[in-house]
């Protein structure tokens, strides 16, 4: 029997964001909002590699509410457009035409998630002007991302199947990399985001070929991200103290790099009040103090 959701949790579904869509490039890119006007400090949400925006659905609605809050479905996932190629340069393209159409006035902060964080720091390092601050969430500067790994592997993300019901597909639902502990409700509420009805049953909505492009970053994309940055490494996820360590010195030694306690990489799915808590400590640590001069 699933674990009961907490009252937390429904409190957050129950505020329900609003949809929009932009045009990228020729591709549709599927988005939603949280929270007051355009005018407001914004915060922009990017999920990992085969997720969706919904991954953000129990976390968005905590962030305090002098903001206004953003998360975007890439190209190729989600309810977003599939595109012939993919490239962070893409996909980071599609993050600035998303705040540009959400009317956002300033800056915001964008935080990504696995793969997102290499987005995010992607669209620090090409639009320097249009950031004010990203939080790289369990994104180590690696060769493959797991996803892209188990590709290879073809341990998943091959040919998706089609599933005679929803419930078949639900039940086949699994996270890469696995990790011993999630939450159950977390789960089925992002499993039930990931599947869409085509002819003949139901399927997974992102595209397989966003694994067929290299992404990874090289490590000296680091070095053009100058605007302020924190990062979050899951105590049992991917970015070990090494990686942390040297991802730290890429940056400048400016960048705090904090330890989710009891985390797997897929933090917001293990430890989302947790998760919150570290985001809006960095909030209120950057509404009131300078940023830090790089020492490179």
């Amino acid at each position: 029997m699933n674990e009961e959701a907490p009252t937390w949790f429904d409190a957050a579904l129950d505020d329900r964001p609003e949809h929009f869509e932009v045009d990228v490039d020729g591709a549709r890119i599927s988005y939603r909002c949280w929270g007051g006007a355009p005018d407001l400090p914004a915060i922009v949400l990017v999920h990992g590699g085969a997720a969706h925006a919904g991954w953000w659905d129990h976390i968005a609605p905590m962030v305090p509410d002098e903001y206004r809050v953003v998360a975007l479905d890439l190209s190729g996932h989600g309810d977003s457009a599939r595109r012939d190629e993919y490239s962070l340069s893409t996909w980071a393209a599609e993050v600035i035409a998303v705040i540009d159409d959400a009317g956002i006035a300033s800056p915001p902060i964008v935080i990504g998630h696995s793969l997102g964080g290499w987005v995010v720091a992607t669209t620090a390092a090409e639009h320097p002007d249009r950031v004010a601050g990203i939080v790289l969430i369990d994104s180590p500067v690696t060769e493959f991302t797991p996803e892209e790994l188990a590709a290879r592997e073809r341990t998943a993300f091959g040919p998706l199947r089609v599933y005679p019901t929803a419930s078949d597909a639900l039940a086949r639902f699994r996270i890469v990399p696995p990790q011993p502990h999630t939450l159950p409700y977390a789960i089925e509420h992002i499993a039930r985001g990931s599947i869409g009805s085509v002819e003949g049953g139901w399927t997974w909505k992102f595209d397989p070929n966003v694994f067929s492009s290299r992404t990874a970053p090289s490590p000296e994309l680091l070095h053009k991200v100058h605007c302020r940055v924190a990062l979050f490494r899951a105590e049992h996820g991917l970015v070990t103290p090494d990686i942390g360590g040297q991802m730290y010195n890429l940056l400048g030694r400016v960048a705090p790099v904090i330890e989710i306690p009891l985390a797997g990489h897929h933090v917001l799915l293990d430890q989302p009040l947790l998760l919150v808590t570290g985001i809006r400590t960095i909030l209120a640590d950057w509404e009131h103090s300078s940023p830090q001069e790089r020492t490179d």
